[in-house]
């Protein structure tokens, strides 16, 4: 994998993992169909640790996922038990894609910049929106929950989507949100405290 390849994918996969932070499922399913069809991507993920993604299994569970989670989301006490599921997951989530778009550049690198930039993206991310749900369940009784699972659903699937079709760009909107909500959930647990 040449240096620019290299710059290229680690954009996306931070883009990806990013987009983890919302939704622990969505990009990996978006990504799988896009490995599959061999569209927008083009991932060789034979002899890997990865190559299941490229399979009509995996696109299926991983859909069905997808649906789960955003459904999921909608039932105003389960978005807050799920996020105690969703904050270790999205980390995961956000290292594996990461190393996955990464396959074939040095694998110190590869592992290195996945569990450093793309499990940090997806669990900051996770981190504020777990706090936004909490402070929304506190203010509104629960009732605000869909609005702010409604949000998310929208920023996973246009990151995801941006990730694919333009890794530059979804990756500066990427760094550009995990600074803006790092610094909201900064103030939020602020406010939690007074």
């Amino acid at each position: 994998m040449g240096v620019e390849t290299t710059i290229v994918a680690a954009l996306m996969g931070l883009s990806l993992a990013s987009a983890s932070g919302f939704r622990v499922f969505l990009p990996p399913f978006l990504l799988s169909i896009a490995v599959r069809t061999d569209t927008l991507v083009s991932l060789d993920l034979s002899d890997t640790g990865f190559a299941v993604f490229d399979s009509n299994a995996a696109v299926l569970i991983l859909g069905i996922a997808c649906i789960a989670e955003f459904g999921a989301y909608y039932v105003p006490w389960l978005d807050n038990l799920l996020d105690t599921i969703a904050s270790p997951a999205a980390v995961l989530s956000g290292i594996g894609m990461t190393s996955m778009v990464l396959v074939g550049s040095d694998p110190i690198m590869q592992w290195s910049f996945a569990i450093i930039a793309g499990g940090g993206s997806a669990g900051i991310i996770q981190a504020t929106t777990v706090a936004v749900r909490g402070l929304s369940s506190t203010l509104t009784l629960g009732f605000g929950n869909n609005i702010v699972a409604s949000g998310e659903n929208i920023a996973s699937l246009v990151l995801t989507l941006a990730a694919l079709i333009a890794p530059l760009l979804a990756a500066i909107f990427a760094i550009i949100l995990v600074f803006l909500l790092f610094r909201q959930a900064t103030k939020i647990k602020k406010v939690k405290s007074v």
